[in-house]
């Protein structure tokens, strides 16, 4: 019965590690859920040792500039100036130099190089809550209503999954300033993958002038022999007890440990991590705050060989409550984003045209976006308390709420056709009324790029049964470089 099962299971996908396999859907269906419930956790490793991993083209990669809290689209990439007063804030829409493409006054770098991006302006989705926002954008999960926890895995882990190499001598998934938590709630995670999958952390700010990634690529050779003597010597320790382990961290423990190995002894590994290796001329050109200098670490990886970087624009440079969420009893919304936009705009257009200038552009796809996009309605409450972009307690100012009915995201490199706008909202903003686009095609959008069947993969949860890895959506014709034949069917 084992062996018949292993024969229908020919297809499946992906490394031999954490507590997830893969298996081709249409196989799935044939097998039956029930006949993978009953298959032990021997059994399973055994099909997950035999799985042949899928080949890529090319080496595609992805940086994600994640926006905590939700963008206005209205007074950032998506201007409405003819909209009523109650919708329409103080910017006016500038020209870029892509005819009939605007944006904002506050964007006047990026809308220099608005021939590298392309605006995606018809996103919508119904989960409010910064959590439900941010799992639906970045995992796919249904449910609208928050959750202190995921219970998916994200596509970054998944994207780490699928590509996982254990001889890389750099991680294939890095978060600079990590896209992980809402406050108290956990929005990215790799839940059923196994804490193998979870991203290599940088946390601080990057521009201070003492700011160092530890733990990387130490250059004393004697000091990496006796690391790799002591490394050797507790794997065969662990071997004999590892038959014991039935969680998945016994394993995890020895990823997270051969990973800190390479990390420790690659001299390629801190040479990525260390922006003191560019000019002056270049971290200028970025920025000399976090945001710069986070964007232009994370060029640094891809072009090291990183898969997935990851990187959250928060804090100081923010506002008051450091996050883009500008309710009135936040921030002033306008005075936020004004105060943000200097270094989001420098930020932003260095990375999208460094890609470009050094060759980047066909295989690295740069993603701008949050979890949704804000109410056109302006809203005026008393401010909770004053500070950078927010008037005094007691103070009513404007601001605007969340907004998921419509969203904006930013799309360069990856091959795709730049100069281009997808999709419309209403004249005020509110919804879209042309190529309406969900967070599952963003996904699938993500997935193509990077080479991952979105329609065949599915990995086994906790409990050993196959969960799609989208169980709707399909990628974006105008934001792929996919042949026009593997596009048909797809809206």
């Amino acid at each position: 019965m084992f062996q018949d099962r292993r024969r229908s299971m020919r297809h499946c996908t992906g490394p031999a590690n954490g507590v997830g396999g893969t298996v081709n859907r249409r196989e799935v269906l044939r097998t039956g859920l029930t006949g993978f419930a009953s298959l032990g956790l021997a059994e399973l490793g055994k099909l997950r040792a035999a799985a042949v991993g899928p080949t890529q083209r090319e080496k595609t990669a992805v940086i994600l500039v994640w926006l905590r809290g939700g963008c206005s689209h209205l007074d950032t990439f998506d201007p409405k100036p003819d909209a009523p007063s109650a919708f329409r804030g103080p910017f006016h829409p500038i020209d870029t130099n892509v005819p009939g493409l605007n944006v904002t006054e506050l964007l006047p770098k990026i809308s220099q190089c608005a021939d590298k991006f392309s605006l995606l302006r018809s996103v919508a989705h119904d989960a409010g809550g910064h959590p439900a926002g941010s799992l639906r954008v970045l995992a796919g999960d249904p449910a609208q209503a928050d959750k202190t926890l995921p219970v998916l895995p994200d596509w970054m882990s998944i994207a780490s999954w699928v590509r996982r190499n254990s001889k890389q001598r750099i991680p294939n998934y890095v978060s600079i300033n990590p896209v992980d938590r809402y406050d108290s709630f956990t929005i990215a995670g790799p839940t059923y993958l196994g804490p193998s999958y979870e991203p290599f952390k940088v946390t601080g700010d990057p521009n201070r002038p003492n700011f160092s990634v530890p733990n990387i690529g130490t250059s004393d050779t004697a000091q990496g022999q006796r690391l790799s003597d002591r490394t050797q010597l507790k794997a065969n320790l662990d071997r004999l007890r590892r038959d014991l382990d039935q969680t998945g961290m016994m394993e995890a423990l020895d990823d997270f440990e051969s990973l800190a190995l390479r990390l420790l002894t690659s001299p390629e590994a801190g040479r990525a991590f260390d922006l003191t290796q560019e000019a002056d001329a270049v971290r200028d050109r970025y920025g000399r705050n976090q945001w710069g200098q986070q964007c232009l670490m994370a060029r640094r990886l891809v072009e090291a060989g990183v898969d997935v970087v990851t990187t959250e624009f928060d804090g100081p440079l923010c506002g008051r409550v450091a996050n883009w969420d500008d309710h009135a009893v936040n921030h002033h919304v306008f005075e936020a984003i004004a105060h943000r936009a200097p270094f989001f705009d420098q930020a932003i257009s260095a990375l999208v045209e460094d890609v470009y200038a050094r060759g980047l552009d066909k295989r690295v796809m740069v993603i701008v976006t949050g979890e949704f996009g804000r109410t056109p309605r302006i809203s005026h409450v008393a401010s909770s308390g004053g500070g950078v972009a927010s008037g005094a307690k007691g103070t009513v100012q404007p601001g605007r709420d969340h907004w998921p009915r419509a969203n904006t995201m930013l799309f360069a490199g990856g091959g795709i056709r730049t100069g281009q706008v997808i999709g419309a909202t209403d004249p005020r903003g509110e919804d879209p009324i042309e190529r309406r686009v969900s967070p599952h095609d963003f996904l699938a959008t993500i997935y193509q790029h990077l080479g991952i069947d979105y329609k065949e993969h599915a990995i086994m949860n906790f409990a050993g049964r196959p969960i799609p890895i989208l169980t709707e959506g399909n990628a974006i014709p105008e934001l792929t470089n996919a042949p026009k034949e593997s596009r048909r069917g797809q809206s």
